[in-house]
């Protein structure tokens, strides 16, 4: 779980092993992804939604059928995050162009890369305290707290290193600048007291990305309520969130796309949740191979390089989104075995990894999590 960069490298952070034996092998079943949702390595998309830009009602061409109840459902999508964002809402013709205010609005506080952003002021600030909106503090809060946690997997100040990397263009910077860098990784450094953020550190940087996507997912489920939305599913790149049930009182179908098809519709498996965060992190989001070596965005804070791991997908359930993007991050650096526990320790939370090979290890929780 893309802080959220015209470059997006979403950085290994903090707080997505016995195989449990699930029957996780309905692969050709599930390539008829067009029913469901769909999320996984690269953007996710609502399949059966075009990628408009506007709402429509459920009546609408390519929009979702009327719910058994009657209840309408708007369909619509922006383009914010450097991704797709698309939503269904049922039963308010209003808020699709809330989302796509509030989406437009977080991207302007959260980019990495636009210097009028809250993100680069507080970067550019040499370690002076900035005064930023209340959002803005509060997201970088919940990433000290998962910092806090995680053990070194996950640090929000990883910007001093990620923005040495560029994965669109092929840029590996030298093992001298890294080392220069990563003096300068670490979570402790950063101080929010009300609206405002301040760095400890000078040099220090703090890239969001592996966290404000979930936040912001988490935010956009919190207007809808305020709005009396009892119904909708968010689609934010790699996070959906499921917002209740479907009006027919059925749960949301989500597949999870397979990593080796990272531009495509292929599902390795399909998770059935209600009122319910899916996040998945894929190493083959973002790379490029330079001299024979394969780079992949997930970094890891202890060392500024792409993290070493077996974990080459990895899909996280869990109450919030802002947990599941944290906590989809750090299982990369965690690995497998360690994942799995790491999984168990929050509440409501399970997980499915899949290695090199597409096979597929599950926390304890998973088969109860995924079959709402």
């Amino acid at each position: 779980m893309n802080s959220l960069p015209r470059h997006p490298r979403k950085p290994a952070g903090h707080a997505r092993s016995a195989r449990t034996g699930l029957a996780l092998c309905r692969r050709d079943l599930l390539r008829r992804a067009g029913a469901w949702a769909v999320v996984g390595a690269g953007a996710a998309l609502l399949a059966p939604l075009p990628l408009t830009g506007c709402n429509r009602r459920g009546s609408g061409a390519g929009s979702a059928p009327a719910a058994a109840d009657g209840s309408e459902p708007y369909t619509g999508s922006t383009f914010a995050f450097d991704t797709f964002c698309q939503f269904t809402v049922y039963g308010d013709s209003g808020a699709i162009a809330e989302l796509g205010r509030l989406c437009n609005r977080y991207d302007q506080l959260f980019d990495l890369y636009d210097d009028a952003s809250d993100i680069a002021r507080i970067n550019a600030a040499g370690g002076a305290p900035v005064e930023v909106d209340p959002a803005t503090a509060e997201v970088i809060q919940a990433g000290i707290d998962w910092s806090a946690q995680s053990d070194g997997r996950f640090d929000i100040t990883i910007g001093a290193v990620s923005t040495l990397w560029d994965f669109d263009e092929g840029v590996r910077p030298s093992d001298a600048d890294i080392a220069a860098a990563l003096p300068h990784v670490g979570w402790q450094n950063v101080n929010v007291s009300g609206t405002t953020v301040q760095l400890a550190d000078a040099s220090a940087k703090l890239d969001l990305g592996g966290i404000a996507k979930g936040f912001i997912a988490d935010k956009l489920a919190e207007a809808l309520r305020e709005r009396g939305v009892e119904s909708a599913l968010l689609s934010l790149g790699g996070n959906i969130l499921a917002l209740g049930e479907k009006p027919d009182g059925s749960a949301w179908n989500i597949g999870i796309r397979d990593p080796n098809d990272p531009g495509g519709n292929t599902v390795v498996d399909t998770v059935s949740v209600r009122d319910a965060s899916v996040v998945t992190s894929g190493l083959y989001e973002r790379t490029f191979e330079l001299d024979g070596q394969r780079y992949w965005h997930i970094l890891d804070p202890r060392t500024g390089y792409p993290v070493a791991t077996d974990v080459v997908s990895d899909t996280v359930i869990s109450p919030a989104s802002t947990a599941g993007d944290a906590l989809s991050t750090t299982l990369f650096v965690a690995g497998i075995a360690a994942g799995q526990e790491l999984a168990d320790s929050y509440d409501g939370t399970a997980a499915l990894f899949l290695d090199e090979s597409n096979d597929e290890t599950a926390s304890s929780r998973w088969e109860e999590l995924a079959a709402q």
